[in-house]
């Protein structure tokens, strides 16, 4: 089945992890703009000599840019794509609705990927990743065998600076601020539906799956 379908949710919420399942187990593009704005401007491609620029300033990418990256690898021969974490505002979304029906590709499904704000804080403060081969550990989910030691290269174990609890509280209240009004925007398009993300990741995979089914059967009957 080659669906059409954004995922949306708090940062820590699970989105690349499903995005990457999803994508797998169907076949479709898995599309992350931070992903591909990096791979542009690798690449030298034109959208990511525009995109550099800002990104080296540590500038926001402005709008134009990051389409123009989105859509050098979407087209209307794209069999089907999940978005993970774009569009970030109704702006955006906006934008992307009318990109896309101009290739008749319209959305199919947006999944809200629920998650209470006290446990993302414990998700992403918890995290830390060694400094020398860069393997990811959680304190409390998937720890060292030793505190503070990489069990692979015996590297010192660190924290991210956007992973401490402060800096998560500040990224929550941006994503709340800017991000959340798109759960009201989709619903009104009846494309939305919600997920507990507070649980195992095969058991958020399982319920995802159940609702795309029923969502995307309804969008081909109304198509």
């Amino acid at each position: 089945m080659k669906r059409r379908i954004v995922l949306l949710g708090a940062p820590g919420a699970g989105k690349g992890t499903q995005a990457k399942r999803l994508a797998q187990r169907d076949g479709l593009a898995h599309l992350s703009t931070g992903d591909m704005l990096r791979a542009a401007v690798a690449a030298g491609s034109p959208a990511g000599k525009a995109a550099k620029g800002h990104m080296d300033a540590g500038r926001l990418v402005p709008d134009d840019v990051v389409f123009g990256v989105l859509f050098e690898r979407l087209d209307a021969r794209t069999p089907g794509f999940v978005l993970d974490g774009f569009p970030r505002n109704v702006a955006q979304a906006r934008e992307l609705d009318q990109r896309l029906a101009a290739l008749r590709l319209p959305l199919e499904a947006v999944v809200d990927i629920e998650v209470p704000d006290t446990r993302l804080v414990a998700r992403l403060s918890g995290r830390r990743a060694c400094g020398g081969c860069g393997r990811n550990y959680h304190v409390d989910f998937l720890p060292p065998r030793k505190p503070g030691v990489c069990d692979d290269c015996g590297g010192a174990l660190v924290q991210r600076a956007d992973d401490k609890p402060e800096v998560v509280q500040e990224r929550l209240a941006v994503y709340h601020r800017q991000t959340e009004p798109l759960i009201a925007y989709y619903r009104g398009q009846g494309l939305l539906v919600s997920v507990d993300g507070d649980r195992d990741v095969a058991d958020v995979e399982r319920d995802l799956l159940a609702s795309l089914g029923a969502t995307t059967a309804g969008a081909g009957r109304r198509a």
